[in-house]
């Protein structure tokens, strides 16, 4: 069905239902409306997600899975007014007879002759006349008639409407008055409205993820019951191990993911393989927060001599995210490490959201811990998170150790912010972040994370901005052999200025508008290549012009005050130079290059990477991609590894747990995936890259860069 959720005319809560609606009921076929092809899309796309909606509403009303709401679903010829039958049988039946309205505009209908066809359907069903419906109609009419006359069964009917406004009396009388004609002899018919508002938050709830629950056993244990219910004991490590089970949500209240394999969780590992008997005593155990919790004794006169049983509801590790995950891994090693002995604290919230925030934040302050850590925590990215779901389908991941979407599939909070921070009419942001992105998360007046953030940017806008960063990353990773010197290090330094003079000089106008189909970045994104062409060597001449050829253009880059001066000069000043002056920034490819130092040596000399930096495998080879496409979506950590400082194998894989060479971990993953096609040979620090997108070769040749710059200047 051709999609017609990118009409923006539609109002928000009713566009994301329209997209929630085609992606559970619709594109996945889970409902019938085979009856519908061949009829015209403008008549086909109404009815279709009439029925979604139908479906949903059933859901709301019984809690049916989506597949089982669909198949309640008669909408069609000969469904006599209604649109699903709803059979809940068991210890409390109940009947639903669903009516469903459509409207893209949010303004559906209260139609009092929909109600009259609802009851004059109601009276087939009671009198037993099936024939009049159509064949599935038949069959849930019949059995809806077999539980009424079994035993005296509540029936409601349910009326939903794409509406925000409350109906008309005169609709909800035409309800009430129906019913007196089925209550003469008990109440038994009664009515449920459902708006827009309520079909919205029922499409939001799906969309977020169910509450953890985790069953703990402790021994030995002691209690704290005020003011906060705690308990503290003893846990096996093969016991953790099962928790990972349950996912990351395991982890929703951390301020960081498991960060994966890292040189320190590879000591926790070693140690539960190899003595697990000292684990308890060389490890600062596990913090759990959970909502409720349910508790078994098994001795009523002496407790503390048995284990303590506890059904956690509602669980998060908030310390020990690494513990746990290191756990779980050492045991898939190694059976021994079940044997482990653990210390685990659990804290019963209840709905003390502040003070769970607080212990979350505190028991988190004797690791190190970055000031984005505890962004993680902010309502507001939560919510651009939802939105991010409901609005277009796409992922946003906030917490450090996170596997970060495809690119095609959303984005993390640091691309975000760096975007936007491009995207803002006052280049001094893009200057902040020229040379370290830490910076993001100041908060307090001047800090640039409140600014970027609140008011809370529309999806539209934040998703519009991480698609221009990624093509301006993307067209100068492609135009980079075509510079020469200063050239390359205005690339490679002022990418952010040159990503903020390119928002400049498009037309802004449109980049926060809800257009789900996003028609602004696709014509934006055009544009793209030909300005990042021209304002190289624009920029680059109106930086030696102003500041002198022999200025460094790293700090150039990142001064506010320059920054500014270069971005007003070059949205509105006379740019215009000889081609002349645009060759000495190109590259004269009939000189013989240099050979440069080894790429990891000069990592290492220059402290560029900090230990445990984490990286990505790159996706700037399609034939090698395309070829271990299938392999590496076995295990989503064959792609990612982390960065050591050692001169011969830097790079710990996530996979094993193993260092490498960079080009040694390539050839040996091709070998892993039986790649026939493989090279004899790879240059593994092209391979490797950071979240930033920078491969470990670009930022070795980004130093090697600012070194011959500012050599050319002392000279």
């Amino acid at each position: 069905m051709t999609s017609a959720h990118g009409d923006v005319t539609m109002p928000t809560q009713v566009r994301q239902v329209d997209r929630a609606l085609r992606d559970i009921y619709i594109d996945t076929a889970l409902l019938d409306i085979s009856d519908l092809d061949g009829r015209p899309a403008a008549e086909v796309e109404p009815r279709a997600l009439s029925r979604a909606l139908t479906a949903q509403a059933v859901r709301m009303v019984t809690g049916f899975g989506h597949h089982e709401a669909a198949l309640t679903v008669i909408d069609g010829a000969s469904d006599q007014g209604i649109d699903a039958i709803a059979v809940v049988d068991g210890a409390d039946p109940h009947i639903y007879l669903v009516q469903a309205k459509w409207s893209k505009a949010g303004k559906a209908h209260s139609d009092r002759s929909a109600v009259m066809e609802l009851l004059a359907g109601l009276r087939l069903i009671d009198d037993g006349d099936f024939a009049p419906f159509n064949p599935r109609g038949r069959a849930l009419a019949a059995r809806a008639h077999a539980e009424m006359t079994r035993r005296p069964v509540p029936i409601t009917q349910v009326v939903v409407l794409m509406r925000a406004d409350e109906v008309t009396a005169g609709f909800t009388d035409a309800l009430v008055n129906g019913e007196k004609e089925f209550n003469r002899h008990g109440d038994v018919l009664d009515h449920r409205i459902i708006l827009a508002g309520e079909v919205w938050e029922s499409i939001r709830n799906d969309l977020t993820p169910p509450p953890v629950n985790l069953d703990v056993e402790l021994f030995p244990w002691f209690e704290i019951g005020s003011p906060h219910p705690s308990f503290h004991g003893v846990v096996n490590a093969g016991d953790i191990a099962r928790w990972v089970d349950t996912g990351s949500d395991l982890f929703s209240a951390n301020i960081r993911n498991p960060l994966g394999r890292t040189p320190i969780n590879n000591e926790l590992i070693t140690t539960l393989t190899e003595e697990p008997a000292n684990f308890w005593y060389f490890n600062n155990g596990v913090t759990v927060l959970c909502e409720t919790v349910e508790r078994t004794t098994h001795n009523m006169r002496s407790p503390h001599n048995r284990p303590l049983s506890l059904m956690l509801h509602g669980a998060s590790v908030v310390n020990g995210a690494q513990t746990v995950k290191s756990i779980a891994e050492a045991v898939r090693q190694d059976d021994t490490a079940a044997e482990a002995q653990v210390s685990v604290r659990i804290i019963v919230t209840g709905a003390a959201k502040d003070f769970a925030k607080r212990t979350t934040q505190a028991t988190n302050r004797q690791n190190r811990v970055e000031a984005r850590d505890f962004i993680a925590l902010e309502p507001l990215h939560a919510a651009i998170m939802e939105e991010m779901r409901a609005e277009l389908g796409l992922e946003y991941s906030v917490r450090r150790g996170e596997l970060e979407p495809p690119a095609d599939a959303g984005c993390s909070v640091v691309e975000a912010a760096c975007a936007l921070a491009c995207a803002h009419p006052d280049s001094q942001y893009a200057a902040r972040i020229a040379t370290t992105l830490d910076v993001l998360w100041e908060r307090g007046s001047q800090g640039i994370h409140d600014v970027l953030f609140r008011p809370r940017p529309s999806v539209y806008q934040l998703w519009n901005a991480v698609l221009i960063l990624r093509t301006v990353q993307r067209t100068l990773h492609q135009l980079r052999g075509r510079f020469a010197r200063r050239g390359v290090v205005l690339m490679d330094h002022g990418m952010y200025l040159l990503t903020h003079l390119v928002f400049r000089k498009l037309d802004a106008d449109g980049i926060d508008e809800a257009d789900p189909d996003l028609a602004w970045s696709e014509q934006a994104i055009a544009q793209v290549p030909d300005l990042v062409k021209r304002l190289v060597p624009q920029v680059a001449a109106t930086i030696d012009e102003r500041f002198g050829d022999r200025a460094r253009l790293q700090a150039v880059c990142s001064d506010i005050d320059r920054c500014r001066e270069i971005a007003e000069y070059i949205v509105h000043g006379d740019t215009r130079f000889s081609d002349a002056k645009a060759r000495q920034y190109r590259r004269n490819t009939t000189s013989r290059p240099r050979r440069r130092p080894n790429a990891v040596t000069v990592l290492i000399d220059k402290g560029v990477l900090a230990e445990g930096t984490p990286l990505i495998l790159s996706d700037n080879f399609p034939v090698e991609t395309a070829a271990l496409a299938a392999w590496l979506a076995e295990d989503p950590k064959r792609t990612r590894a982390t960065w050591v400082a050692h001169r011969q194998r830097p790079v710990l894989w996530a996979a094993d747990g193993n260092r490498y060479s960079p080009s040694g971990l390539i050839s040996h993953m091709w070998e892993l995936a039986e790649w026939t096609g493989r090279p004899v040979a790879n240059q593994g620090t092209t391979r490797w890259m950071t979240h930033s997108g920078e491969t470990l070769a670009d930022l070795a040749g980004r130093v090697l860069d600012q070194l011959e710059d500012s050599t050319e200047d002392a000279e």
